[in-house]
This record gives structure tokens, sequence and C-alpha cells, in this order.
């Protein structure tokens, strides 16, 4: 089976930046539809940002401008540049590869002076 681990999640500063990282143990070749989500404590998870391997890219309203989402399918591996952060980004990041829906675990990202 498919899995996805996630890494650089951590503590950061309103304001600063952090690239979170999702390493595939199969291929992201852009036949996948590749995304992050997140959710809070409290909330639904929502969707943050989702790559299409035709090209077309999406994000969430709140992270435009702020975030990126980028491949490496020569390294199965998707990241999520994070600008600008705010406090209201915290909660813990998935990464999702699809079809089939495979989830990473999770990384923690925590916004906070």
């Amino acid at each position: 089976q498919v899995q996805l681990v996630e890494s650089g999640g951590g503590l950061v500063q309103p304001g600063g930046s952090l690239r979170l990282s999702c390493a595939a143990s199969g291929s992201i070749f852009s036949m996948y539809v590749m995304a992050w989500f997140r959710q809070a404590p409290g909330k639904q998870r929502e969707l943050v940002a989702r790559s299409i391997g035709s090209g077309s890219i999406n994000y969430a309203d709140s992270v435009k401008g702020r975030f990126t989402i980028s491949r490496d399918n020569a390294k199965n591996t998707v990241y999520l540049q994070m600008n600008s952060l705010r406090a209201e980004d915290t909660a813990v990041y998935y990464c999702y590869r699809g079809p089939p829906a495979t989830w990473g675990q999770g990384t923690q990202v925590t916004v906070s002076s």
C-alpha cells in the first residue's frame, strides 16, 4: 500500500515561514491529485491546497498569496511552502494523494509568539 510521511512542522512566530514535505512510498506521477488539508481542534478538516496533474492548482481563500504547493515527481515528494504565517494557521496538516484516497499521519504547525 502507498504511505505518505509528512515532515517540517513545528513552532513558528507570526509572520514567519515554514516548509512542509510529504514523502510518498509510491509515485506522485501527474495522474495523481496531491493536496494538503489541515484540521484545528474543534474544527472540520479543510482543504488548504490542491495540485492536479494537468497543472491546475487551487488554494483556500485564507491562504492565497501566502502558501505554495509544489511537486518533485522524481523524488516522490510534495511540498507546502507557508509564508506570512498567522496564528489562525495553527493546525495539524495532512498530506493527501488520490485516487485512491491516501492520507499521511499529519504534522503539527503552531504559529505563536
